[in-house]
This record gives C-alpha cells, sequence and structure tokens, in this order.
C-alpha cells in the first residue's frame, strides 16, 4: 500500500521531483532522463514508468532554463527510437516463448494479450497509435516483433509515432509548462495526461461488454 501511494504521489509531482533530480544531479540528469524512457519504451517488464507526463515535465522545466530543450529533446527521441527497436528484436527472437508460457514469469501476459488484440485490430497503425497509449506503447512493438512485421516498415511507422510523441509532450511542456495556471496546477496537468492517455484502454475493455448488452436487447 505504501508503494501505491508513494508512486502516486511520484506521478502527480513528478516537477517537484524532476526538480529535486536536476539540483542533486546536474547534468547527469539528461542520463536519467534517457535510461527512464530507454527502459519505459525498451524493456517490456518495465511498462508503468512514467514517459507522457515525465517529457511535459522536463519541457518544462527546460523552458524555465534548468535543461537545454533541444539536447533534451534529441535524447528522449533517441531513447524511445531505441528503445522501441530493441524491443521489436527482443520480440522477434524471444517473444513467441513468452505466449506459449504459462506463467511468463517478470512478463504480465494480461498485457500482453490486450495488446496482441489492439495489434491485430488496428494492424501497422497500432505502430503508431500505440505510442500514445500508457503500457500498450510499451508492448506494442514486442508484439509487432512477435508477428514478424516487415523491419523496414515498422522503423518507418516507429520512426513517425516517435518523432509525433516526443515532440508533443517534450515542447508542449516547453511553450505550456511555465504557464501560470498550469504552473500553479502542475499535478492537475499530470493527472489529466495520465487520464487522456489511459482512456483508449478503458475504451477498448469496455467495448465488448457494450456490445454484449446491445446483442441481448
Amino acid at each position: 500500500m505504501d508503494f501505491i501511494k508513494q508512486a502516486l504521489d511520484f506521478f502527480l509531482h513528478l516537477d517537484k521531483y524532476l526538480g529535486g533530480i536536476i539540483q542533486s544531479y546536474g547534468a547527469l540528469t539528461y542520463g536519467i532522463l534517457f535510461l527512464i524512457i530507454f527502459c519505459e519504451t525498451g524493456l517490456v517488464v518495465t511498462p508503468i514508468l512514467p514517459g507522457d507526463s515525465l517529457l511535459f515535465a522536463a519541457g518544462t522545466f527546460a523552458s524555465g532554463g534548468s535543461l537545454n530543450i533541444v539536447l533534451l529533446y534529441l535524447l528522449v527521441l533517441i531513447a524511445a527510437l531505441a528503445g522501441d527497436n530493441l524491443n521489436y528484436w527482443i520480440g522477434r527472437y524471444l517473444g513467441a516463448k513468452v505466449f506459449q508460457q504459462k506463467k511468463p514469469g517478470l512478463f504480465n501476459k494480461q498485457y500482453l494479450d490486450r495488446t496482441h488484440v489492439f495489434y491485430e485490430k488496428h494492424g501497422s497503425k497500432a505502430v503508431i497509435f500505440g505510442q500514445f497509449i500508457p503500457i500498450i506503447r510499451t508492448f506494442v512493438p514486442f508484439v509487432a516483433g512477435i508477428g514478424k512485421m516487415n523491419y523496414s516498415n515498422f522503423f518507418a511507422l516507429n520512426l513517425t509515432a516517435v518523432l509525433l510523441w516526443t515532440t508533443l509532450f517534450t515542447w508542449g511542456g516547453y511553450f505550456f509548462g511555465n504557464l501560470p495556471g498550469v504552473h500553479e496546477h502542475f499535478h492537475y496537468i499530470v493527472l489529466a495526461i495520465v487520464v487522456i492517455s489511459v482512456l483508449p484502454i478503458v475504451y477498448e475493455l469496455l467495448k465488448p461488454k457494450t456490445e454484449t448488452k446491445k446483442k441481448k436487447r
């Protein structure tokens, strides 16, 4: 229970924690941010790391001069691109074995199954759409690898997705993060980003139940 409270506090007050990291580690903050984004996108076992809200918060600090926006943007772009592509190749060579296991260990089979359904429904578009959805973002490259999606197609779609994702949230934080209303209610903005990001997942989960009720009528 304490872990959940701490995690929730971290997510809602990313500005406070990121500010502390910048003060304590200075230029090493770039490396920390790179590592977090790389792990969230590249390692199937770390899907709950903050992505969208962290990019927005980092962009906000860049707006205040604590970070260099160009360097920040390039690093998170490379981190996300490298992470997604690593994830694709892990899925291509190891993913099928994970699906076959009844107890996949560190891999959350439920997340994998949901992403597989999402990928089957949206096809190649899932690579772009999935980049904006927490948890799904981590598993889409993995599932694309399992399905042996043509790598050239995957890379082109993934590059587009990563460019859109990092640009929207990093530069969004840079241009809007320090506005008086946004800065004073930063935790609400972070919460809104999280809620909006997970709405597609909620919709996909509720849709089958809604369709079943309609058929019964």
